[in-house]
């Protein structure tokens, strides 16, 4: 059986799919690499089958180490906003006979398994302030406060 290769393969696939670019299928072949070798650094068998959701888990791992912040822009260039677009480069790759699949596995398993707000932008939002930091800041603005000044500034401002 003649090699596949993968650039050809991806270019045939673009010309039928518009929907992704080919950046998105060599993510998805390099994503799932890593996910193979986060899985034996585990303690896992490398060449066993990945399921839909460790896939996911994986690409969101890949995503994160390579583009940081920028992952879900960077993605979404590429045509994938959500778990249910990795499903659909998956099973693009599947018919293609790039990568196998077993009896179970279907592109439902990629459906809304998390959101790209949860997965990539939230890691990178400034944390909000807890309880305690808010009552801190509270009570020094009170120190603050002479009780003349209350009188001058009705809202109680400073």
């Amino acid at each position: 059986m003649a090699k596949i290769n993968f650039a050809e393969v991806v270019e045939q696939i673009c010309e039928k799919d518009l929907r992704y670019s080919a950046d998105a299928y060599h993510f998805v072949q390099e994503g799932l690499n890593h996910t193979l070798k986060s899985l034996k650094r585990g303690g896992q068998h490398a060449h066993r089958h990945v399921s839909g959701q460790e896939l996911l888990s994986g690409l969101r791992e890949f995503a994160l180490k390579e583009y940081g912040p920028m992952s879900k822009a960077v993605l979404n260039e590429w045509g994938i906003k959500t778990t249910d677009d990795f499903g659909q480069v998956v099973f693009n790759l599947v018919n293609s006979s790039v990568l196998g699949k077993n009896e179970t596995d279907s592109p439902n398993d990629f459906k809304n398994v998390f959101t790209f707000d949860d997965a990539f932008v939230k890691p990178f939002a400034p944390r909000t302030p807890t309880g305690a930091a808010r009552k801190t800041t509270h009570a020094k603005a009170k120190k603050r406060t002479s009780p003349g000044s209350k009188k001058n500034n009705k809202a109680g401002l400073l």
